[in-house]
């Protein structure tokens, strides 16, 4: 394992989107937090303060880190049957088991690397926004969700890297599912964003006046919003959307979900690639 785990690292520092990735996610966090830094400059001039804070923005990577995911795995990991790798270790006494986990290490390790590419750019915006305003334990707690669902999003893309043998195959599998996750899971999330009460706008003689708080008919209540909740709180990427627009509300039911789903798709798509025929 270690043998294995030296090459591959090797590998990474010497790989065009491995660095490609860093320095987008660098870009975008620098980008992101300098149009921040300008709208709470805007605000300050025109209404004497900006609500705006570090928080607001720091965590946005969420939303798009799985995509990252998504497509450096596909492609760093494609390679080992397209370049026959992966059956030269095979020949040379490596383990199917070992070569499993060293490419899901590998890409769990790069993902968090672009994790601190953008916390570490993203810190452009104290001397405008300040540090952060949540305390120290809330603040780890984010940190602790988001290496985690990181997790499983590497086990998940690890697992379709090593059952597909071709490595256009796996770079479309792989983003349709993340992109289908992120439907799904921005659906449940509006659904769950619905107001109890509505309030319709009435235009009168007298001008715009708001009606009576109506029930909304969209609102989920009940065992069925329990539901919604445990899905949102369940999928990675649900998590990842909560975590963007800081909305964590289940920190412990999201760290034992993500550590469920990473053990079980780690265990399913390690069992699939002991069967699979390599030939």
């Amino acid at each position: 394992m270690r043998k294995l785990l030296s090459a591959s690292f090797s590998r990474l520092w010497r790989n065009k989107e491995f660095w490609v990735c860093m320095g987008v996610m660098l870009a975008m966090a620098v980008g992101t937090l300098l149009n921040a830094c300008r709208m709470a400059i805007r605000d300050a001039a025109l209404y004497q303060q900006s609500v705006r804070c570090l928080d607001d923005y720091y965590f946005q990577f969420g939303l798009f880190i799985g995509g990252f995911c998504a497509i450096f795995s596909s492609l760093f990991l494609g390679t080992e049957y397209s370049d026959g790798t992966l059956r030269n270790k095979i020949i040379v006494g490596h383990t199917r088991t070992d070569i499993y986990l060293a490419n899901l290490l590998v890409s769990f390790a790069s993902t968090l690397l672009f994790l601190l590419a953008w916390a570490a750019g993203a810190l452009v915006a104290v001397p405008t926004l300040g540090f952060w305003k949540m305390p120290a334990d809330a603040l780890l707690m984010y940190f602790a969700v988001a290496i985690l669902f990181i997790a499983v999003f590497s086990a998940v893309f690890t697992a379709v890297a090593m059952l597909c043998s071709s490595k256009a195959y796996t770079v479309v599998i792989s983003l349709v599912m993340f992109l289908v996750l992120m439907i799904i899971s921005a659906n449940v999330d509006n659904k769950l964003a619905e107001p109890e009460m509505n309030s319709s706008v009435e235009i009168s003689a007298e001008g715009i006046q708001m009606g009576d708080p109506q029930p909304n008919p969209d609102y989920l209540s009940g065992a069925k919003r329990e539901v919604y909740e445990f899905i949102n709180d369940f999928l990675p990427t649900g998590q990842s959307i909560q975590m963007g627009y800081l909305k964590i509300a289940h920190p412990v039911r999201m760290i034992l979900c993500s550590v469920f789903l990473t053990a079980a798709v780690t265990g399913g798509g390690l069992w699939a690639f002991r069967k699979k025929n390599l030939n």
